[in-house]
């Protein structure tokens, strides 16, 4: 009886462990991870994320500039394809911009291009230039010198100057003031030929002014010719009495 039992367990054990041999695989066949590429899920979530907490209503372009990024991933135009923009961009956002920094460094020809051009626009060397910048300075002193010798020599004159002014407008208002005079004299001399008052805007009263006016310019310019008569014969006498003086001697 216990060889009997003792064979049923042992046959028990084999089969048991017969079965979970052949079960072993499919589970652990069952059990394989399984992983999946989500990272583009992700990045588009985070995107969308980021676009809504924009509130500034600005372009992407905008939005790039005031968070330090470059404005454009992908060239607009032509002249986001130029050398000198990439230059700019790598310049500004350094290895951020993904711009070969090969580019900033110029190639034979510009080199070439700018001794040229240095050598049209600055054909003196520096000793030259400085010769000149010296020259100049020299000049600019000398002028400033004469400037302000001349500003002291018609300050010495300021006081003769102000004195000749106001002398001419002192013989202006004396002018002025005879004038007046002389007008006044010549409307009261018509009015006492008439011998009653008369109005002056009346036509008599402007013709007798007027013929008046011109008999006294007549007057006027006798008085002048006779008094230049008188210097020229003043002036002749003074020359005969020198003369004479002379032949004495």
């Amino acid at each position: 009886m216990n060889i009997c039992v003792r064979t049923r367990f042992i046959r028990s054990n084999l089969v048991s462990n017969l079965c979970r041999l052949s079960t072993t695989p499919e589970i652990e066949q069952n059990e394989q991870v399984v992983l999946i590429d989500d990272t583009e899920d992700v990045q588009a979530k985070e995107a969308e994320i980021e676009q809504k907490r924009n509130k500034s209503r600005l372009t992407p372009a905008h939005y790039n500039i005031i968070h330090d990024k470059r404005p454009y991933e992908e060239p607009k135009c032509l002249a986001h394809l130029t050398v000198k923009y990439s230059r700019k961009m790598y310049g500004k956002y350094g290895v951020a911009s993904g711009v070969n920094p090969s580019l900033c460094w110029p190639s034979k020809q510009e080199i070439q291009e700018r001794k040229e051009f240095e050598s049209v626009a600055f054909p003196y060397t520096i000793k030259e230039m400085m010769e000149t910048v010296q020259k100049r300075r020299q000049e600019e002193k000398l002028k400033i010198d004469q400037r302000e010798m001349e500003v002291a020599a018609k300050f010495a004159k300021l006081d003769q100057w102000k004195k000749e002014l106001n002398d001419k407008i002192n013989k202006k208002a004396a002018e002025v003031q005879s004038a007046k005079q002389k007008k006044e004299r010549l409307v009261e001399e018509v009015r006492r030929h008439f011998g009653f008052t008369l109005d002056p805007r009346d036509a008599r009263f402007q013709e007798m002014l007027a013929k008046r006016e011109k008999e006294q310019k007549k007057l006027e310019k006798q008085e002048r010719m006779q008094a230049k008569e008188k210097a020229m014969i003043a002036k002749l006498q003074q020359k005969n009495v020198e003369i004479s003086d002379k032949s004495s001697q």
